[in-house]
């Protein structure tokens, strides 16, 4: 079995919720082009896809809920999430926008995503930190997460994501106001950081995307263009 604490407890997880009883064996293995502390919620992905790929085997489909949930325990447990993030894993199991409160892992919205948006990702080199580690640093930015989830709640994704950036951004010193501007006087719905970082995601109209990676920096980070269908499927390019 992988030495990754995620893939064991995953698997673990997933063993114990579908495979109850002894003498069961798994072996597993994974391949992946999401790089890992970018913010691209790597880890919950890759929790939520080995849990269902247990259930399935066992002849389960669970719901994407109860695989959320699991992925969440899992990162609470080995210490990858303050939180369990049930929003990241529920993000990687389903299309369109989802909010949750992370304390009682249970859904508050769900709502589509227009099929015409797509996403450029901006991917800089450098991991962000442990989140366990950054609580300190955000407690004193209560105030400023709460409004961004009250305009989630009320379905402003674009002043949730402007909101949550700019505490992301003073919290860990990322400069991305002026690039942020510049996309989106380009076209840009929106543009914020995924997650805790370096990854800046920006949302737009597809027929604009190209014209937005050739905004961005010309510098070691990775572009990525992803294509959003009505089928929830997408599809992906590096440039």
């Amino acid at each position: 079995m992988s030495r990754s604490p995620v893939v064991d407890e995953s698997v673990r997880a997933g063993l114990a919720r579908y495979y109850p009883g002894p003498g069961v064996v798994a072996s597993v293995s994974l391949q992946s082009d999401i790089p890992a502390a970018r913010g691209l919620k790597s880890s919950s992905a890759v929790s939520t896809a080995f849990i269902l790929a247990v259930a399935r085997a066992a002849g389960n489909e669970p719901s994407s809920l109860e695989v959320g949930r699991q992925a969440a325990e899992v990162g609470r447990r080995v210490g990858i999430s303050a939180t369990g993030a049930l929003d990241d894993a529920l993000a990687g199991l389903e299309p369109g926008f989802v909010v949750t409160d992370n304390r009682k892992d249970s859904v508050l919205r769900r709502a589509e995503i227009d099929p015409s948006w797509g996403v450029v990702l901006y991917i800089p080199p450098e991991p962000h930190p442990a989140s366990p580690g950054l609580v300190s640093a955000f407690s004193g930015e209560r105030g400023e997460g709460e409004k961004s989830a009250r305009a989630a709640l009320d379905g402003d994704w674009a002043t949730a994501m402007r909101i949550n950036t700019e505490l992301v951004e003073r919290t860990l010193r990322y400069s991305y106001r002026s690039l942020r501007e510049r996309l989106e006087q380009r076209g840009a719905i929106a543009s914020g950081v995924s997650g805790l970082g370096p990854t800046l995601a920006v949302i737009a109209p597809t027929a604009r995307l190209s014209e937005l990676v050739e905004a961005l920096p010309n510098d070691r980070a990775e572009k990525r263009l992803v294509r959003f269908h009505q089928s929830a499927s997408n599809e992906g390019g590096t440039r």
